[in-house]
Order: C-alpha cells, then sequence, then structure tokens
C-alpha cells in the first residue's frame, strides 16, 4: 500500500534539469483519483474506479518507439522497423525541450521498483505530468515500504509528457508523438500521447535488453500463475487471446499478468506490481476476478459509461482498446511475493481466426521453439479498415515490439530453459472454431479453461498413439480426449464438416509461417527450423 506521509516530503527534479515548486511526490490513490476529477481530467465509475479519456492515442504508436544508437547498444540492438535508431545528440537536445516544457508546471512524481526478485531489481523515478498517469504508475510498478525511500536512488527515469508536441522536422521523432530509450543515460523519455501504456512497455523494453545481457535472465511477455502444489504455469500471448483472463484462476494463484523473468537458476518472477487487461466485452459471469478488481483505485481507459457511471463494456465507440490498471492487492487470489519456482507448463495462446489450428496441443521441443519466435494470432475482419477475412500476426516471441535484440536470442534461452526444466509445452487456440471468422464461433472460455486444467493437473496423459493424433498439416499432437470438453470440438477439422475447405485454410495458414519466418532462417538454428509445418500447399 502507499505510504500515508510519503506525499510531505519535498524533493528537487534539478538533476534531470527540471525546475519546478509544483511537485507532488508519491501521492495516495485517493489524493490523485481527487486531483484528476477536480481537474476535469476524468470521471467516477459507479464502481469507485477512476475513468480517463488518453486522447489522440487509445493504444501504443510502435511507429514511434525509438532506442539511442550508442557505444552501450550499437552492436546489440537488433536495428530495423521495430529498433528504430535514434540519435544522441537528437535526443539530447529534444530531451532539453521536454524538460523546458516542464518548468514550474505541476508534476506528479513517484519512486518505485520493477523486478519482484532483489538481485535483479531496479529502482524507478517516474515523473508525470498528469495525475491520472502517476497512480497508473502506482498501480503497474512495485510499491516501496516507507524505509526504502528514505535512501531511493533511481537507476532509471521515466519522463512523461503528454502535452509536449514535438516537430518531427527538427527533432528528428517521425511525428509529434514519440517513445525514445536511452541506455546510457537510462531515460525513458515520452511525449505527445497519453497513452499510459507507452511508460510500462518503455520500462519492460529496457529490462528486455538488460536482463539477458548482464543477468543471464529471459525476459517474458508473459502471465503467469502458481498451484496449490508450488508448479508454476507460464501463459504467453499477444493482445485479446486471453492471456490476462486465463492466468486469473481461483484455483491458482496470481503471479502476475504481463511481464515477468525467468532466472537461470529457474525462479520465474513478475516485474510489475499490478494488471493492465483489456475490459472490452467484460463481464462478472465470465471474468469475475477481473470485474471485482475494479474499484476505488483502479484506472479505467477510454469507456463508455452512462448517466449513472456504469460502465458499458461492450461499447467500443472510442477504441477496441479499452483498458483498466489495477494493483496487484485488488485480486484476492495472488502470490506474495510475485515469485515461483518450479515451471512445469508453458501455454503459447493464439486467437486463430481461421479456426484450423488445435483448441490445444502439445508440442515437442523445437516445435515450441518456432512458435516461440514466429509468435502468432490472427487479425478478426472488421477491427480495421479493410479488413474483410482474417489476417495472420506474427509478433516474434509474443512480444517483438518490446525485443530490442534479435528474437533468435530470447527463443534460444527459452528453449533452452525448456529443456532444463522439462516443462510441458502448449499450444491453445483461443479464437474460432467450426469454420473461420465469420462462420464459425469462437471457442467457449469453459472449454479453454477445461483444457488449460487438464493440461495442469495431468489428465490429459502422456503422449501416446491412443491418447494424441497428430495433426496432418501443422504437426502438432491434439489429445482425442480431454475432460470436460466434448471429443468433437477438439478436432478442428471435424467441427468444419468440410474437408476440403479445412485443408485449403490449413495450407494457406502454413504458407503464411513460412513466409513470415524467412526473416529469420539465417538466424536460427537447425532444431528451430524443423519445428515448423513440414507439409506445402500446392
Amino acid at each position: 500500500m502507499d505510504i500515508s506521509n510519503a506525499s510531505a516530503k519535498t524533493i528537487s527534479l534539478q538533476e534531470y534539469g527540471i525546475e519546478s515548486d509544483q511537485i507532488f511526490y508519491q501521492r495516495t490513490p485517493d489524493k490523485l483519483h481527487e486531483i484528476t476529477i477536480a481537474k476535469g481530467m476524468g470521471k467516477e465509475a459507479s464502481s469507485g474506479a477512476l475513468a480517463v479519456n488518453t486522447g489522440e492515442f487509445t493504444g501504443r504508436s510502435p511507429k514511434d518507439r525509438f532506442i539511442v544508437k550508442d557505444e552501450i547498444t550499437e552492436d546489440q540492438v537488433w536495428w530495423g522497423p521495430i529498433n528504430k535508431p535514434f540519435d544522441p545528440e537528437k535526443f539530447d537536445a529534444l530531451y532539453n525541450k521536454v524538460t523546458a516544457y516542464l518548468k514550474n508546471k505541476e508534476l506528479y512524481v513517484r519512486d518505485c521498483f520493477v523486478c519482484a526478485v532483489k538481485d535483479y531489481q531496479l529502482s524507478i523515478r517516474v515523473i508525470n505530468e498528469y495525475p491520472w498517469s502517476n497512480l497508473f504508475a502506482y498501480n503497474m510498478f512495485i510499491r516501496p515500504r516507507e524505509e526504502e525511500l528514505e535512501q531511493f536512488k533511481a537507476d532509471w527515469i521515466v519522463v512523461n509528457a503528454p502535452g509536449f508536441m514535438a516537430d518531427a522536422a527538427i527533432d528528428g521523432t517521425r511525428q509529434h508523438n514519440f517513445a525514445i530509450l536511452n541506455f546510457s543515460r537510462k531515460i525513458a523519455l515520452i511525449g505527445g500521447t497519453g497513452y499510459t501504456g507507452e511508460i510500462k512497455k518503455g520500462i519492460f523494453s529496457a529490462l528486455n535488453f538488460l536482463l539477458p545481457v548482464y543477468k543471464e535472465t529471459l525476459p517474458m511477455h508473459c502471465s503467469a500463475n502458481v498451484g496449490t502444489d508450488g508448479d508454476t504455469a507460464i501463459f504467453f500471448g499477444l493482445s485479446g487471446t486471453g492471456k490476462t483472463t486465463l492466468s486469473t484462476d481461483p484455483y491458482r494463484r496470481l503471479i502476475g499478468d504481463d511481464e515477468h523473468g525467468w532466472t537461470k537458476d529457474n525462479t520465474i518472477f513478475n516485474f510489475e506490481g499490478g494488471c493492465y487487461a483489456k475490459v472490452i466485452n467484460l463481464s462478472q459471469e465470465s471474468e469475475p476476478e477481473i470485474y471485482d478488481a475494479i474499484k476505488k483505485g483502479a484506472i479505467l481507459e477510454n469507456v463508455i459509461m452512462d448517466v449513472q457511471g456504469q460502465v458499458q463494456f461492450a461499447d467500443t465507440s472510442i477504441t477496441q482498446n479499452t483498458r483498466v490498471s489495477y494493483p496487484l492487492y485488488h485480486i484476492e487470489n495472488t502470490q506474495e511475493p510475485s515469485i515461483g519456482k518450479n515451471p512445469k507448463n508453458i501455454f503459447f495462446l493464439t486467437a486463430d481466426a481461421f479456426g484450423v489450428l488445435p483448441p490445444i496441443s502439445k508440442l515437442t521441443p523445437s516445435q515450441a521453439a518456432y512458435h516461440f519466435i514466429s509468435g502468432y494470432t490472427a487479425k478478426v475482419a472488421g477491427t480495421e479498415a479493410g479488413v474483410v477475412e482474417p489476417i495472420p500476426s506474427f509478433s516474434a516471441c509474443f512480444g517483438a515490439p518490446f525485443m530490442p535484440l534479435h528474437p533468435t536470442k530470447y527463443a534460444e534461452m527459452l528453449s533452452r530453459k525448456m529443456k532444463e526444466s522439462g516443462v510441458n509445452v502448449w499450444l491453445v487456440n483461443t479464437g474460432w472454431t467450426g469454420g473461420p471468422y465469420g462462420v464459425g464461433t469462437r471457442m467457449k472460455l469453459k472449454y479453454t479453461r477445461a483444457m488449460i486444467h487438464a493440461a495442469l493437473s495431468g489428465e490429459l496423459g502422456l503422449y501416446t498413439y491412443d491418447t494424441y493424433h497428430i495433426h496432418s498439416v501443422f504437426g502438432v499432437a491434439q489429445p482425442r480426449t480431454c475432460p470436460g470438453v466434448p471429443t468433437s470440438v477438439l478436432s478442428p477439422r471435424a467441427t468444419w464438416n468440410n474437408d476440403e475447405a479445412y485443408y485449403k485454410t490449413a495450407f494457406k495458414l502454413t504458407n503464411a509461417f513460412r513466409e513470415n519466418f524467412k526473416k529469420f532462417e539465417s538466424y536460427a538454428n537447425e532444431e528451430i527450423r524443423r519445428g515448423g509445418p513440414q507439409r506445402y500447399a500446392f
């Protein structure tokens, strides 16, 4: 919890080039909630949560993410369209413009940590222009104890100025918004966007460089939970695949919902102190833990409310990327501290809108490495202008926008750790069954939960010919039976009732996998290359 008297402390930001006598340090969540409403920057929902509108940007802007290219990063970072280089002198000049913009403004400052294991922990000072952005930092990062604040010294700072607009022609940005990492100066600089996800993902991106390079630790865009026997499960997946939903399980303790590390001594630890969940179509019946976490202290982003303050979760008139952030302690069934041992199962979640992948299948080590580096899901027709049918979407390591190193570095680390720990790896399709989007239906959440519980409990059994069937196109092992799931659901081909259409679509998807993998072939080892689909469409 926050420290009741911390707001009375006076601090200076002059060491960062910021001059202001209106610095509000370590304000409580209640106070930040109150200030936001008083300034007309948010409203209170009927649940007590704070509802804000992030403005022009309702999601991250990956094309406006940069890394300063210097002696630390030049030979390590995988430069390209994901990791775009930024000139050090341009950064210094832009940083000075931002700090000049912030001069004498009301600023909200929060000291916090990332990484639940002390040996890997970084101290972060977050400097926000807006009070609700500072509340987000309170929710999402690890909250220090009072005695830890007395000698607090920041390893990194986040300077977050949503109201500052860059001049692309002068400042070296693509347009007026930007998110830039500088590893030499240890600064995450964010401007021109109010979307709070840029704050947490900036630090996540920094950790995705620092941990593997300096700590031999694999950073993961995943959620994690732990069972009563102490077994840890890891859930990888892109937005919309069910990562937060499926890891928030009443029968298992939540470690975290989005960002974790896997150490060389086989420990899984959370980077964060909160959750950042999508709330599109949220209901208390289907996701009670997340629904009940939306209360005083939580921040809802870009939702529509009625006149009574009731959130209309199905209303996407602002964005489909409606979100809520809340501290981990809003969830009753959490692991304290946010650390797990003994990883036994890994789940790769994909929302296959083509409806051809099995709802659950077991992967070999080579298949696991291949699917990890592919990071497949699908864009659904109707979600973007001009999209009239499902489109394959690949994000290496299920988090390419946040990975400064080449994806094969992370894939090889994961493959090594999977072998050392003897972990089971499962590919889970939370997408469509009975046909592609527009023809079939979305896989029922209760079936997906049943399949995951069966995998965790060992009820899916050992791999034998009698218990598993090898998928004729993708080569993965799909179970023939699963408790709580109709047998007909387990075979995607059988749900289509049209073998010709099924195989035509399946081969179309395998060709998309191969086309995407071409950019990794020269970097990937033979084991990873063997993990892909082996049959070709003619």
